[in-house]
Parts: C-alpha cells; structure tokens; sequence
C-alpha cells in the first residue's frame, strides 16, 4: 500500500511540474509573439488616434498591455503607469485631440530583438490615392515585456 501510494504522489507531484512548467513556458513571449504584440500595439493605437474613436479602443489597446506596464516618453517627460496612462488618453479623447482618418498608418521599419526587450523603429505615415504608404521621419521606441504582454514602452523621440 505504501509503494502504491508513494507512486500516486510520485505521478502526481511529476504532473504538477510538467503543468507549472507548461504554464511558465507559455508566459514567455518569442520574437515572433513580441512582434505581434508591437504590430497589434500599433493596428491599437492608429485606432486610438482616429477621428470617432471611443474609450473601447483605448481599452482594446490597454488589454495588449501587463497591469504593471511602464510608459515613458523621455522628450516629453511623461512617467506613466497603466491607470494614469489610460487617464491620458481619455483626456486627449475628451478634448478632440485624434483626428486623424483611416488612411492614417504606424508601421513598423527595422526590429532589433535583446532580451525581453526589442528596439523598434517606427513611422507614421498616411496611404496615398495611388495606395503607396507615404511615411514621415522614423521614430524609436524600446518595448519589454513581462509574463507574454508589453510591461515598457520608452519613446525615445
């Protein structure tokens, strides 16, 4: 009886390692996830940034982010958290600060991956009548992430 039940214990604390370990192992995010979390940050925040938008949008671009998230803009010496980093941008939302129009684009130009941290350059830029993407001068910004979100974005503009 007592084999039998060291066996149990033994099947079981194996179990419980193989999930906590799955579980810690899909908290890490890639390259490839990293860059999809940038690209759905920007797809979020060129819908932040259009005439019409909404405190949804806003929270649809806020879910991308971990609650512990940092936002730092060094040129304009913003320092913000997740809540004061929402209350931000309802204030521009309440103002009428985005105008911008659904020809408006962010795009990513050139990606330099470090650990749990990738250098992003990036440019705003408006879609032409003959569909050619027309972009203004690139910008940088340094993204982290913790536990499989974005936990930092430094403008470094």
């Amino acid at each position: 009886m007592n084999r039998l039940r060291s066996k149990v214990f033994y099947t079981c604390f194996v179990l419980i390692c193989v999930v906590f370990s799955n579980t810690s192992f899909a908290l890490q995010c890639d390259s490839k996830c990293q860059l999809s979390l940038i690209n759905a940050y920007f797809a979020a925040l060129d819908n932040v940034s259009r005439k019409g938008s909404t405190i949804e949008d806003i929270n649809s671009l806020l879910k991308l982010t971990h609650d512990q998230v940092q936002y730092i803009h060094v040129d304009y010496e913003a320092n913000f958290n997740k809540q004061t980093w929402r209350k931000a941008f309802v204030s521009n939302l309440e103002r009428g600060a985005y105008q911008n129009s659904d020809k408006n684009r962010i795009r990513v130009t050139n990606v330099i991956y470090g650990k749990n941290h990738v250098a992003i350059e990036y440019a705003h830029g408006v879609i032409q009548d003959d569909g050619i993407w027309q972009q203004s001068d690139p910008l940088l910004v340094i993204f982290g992430f913790t536990e499989g979100k974005i936990s930092l974005v430094k403008e470094l503009w």
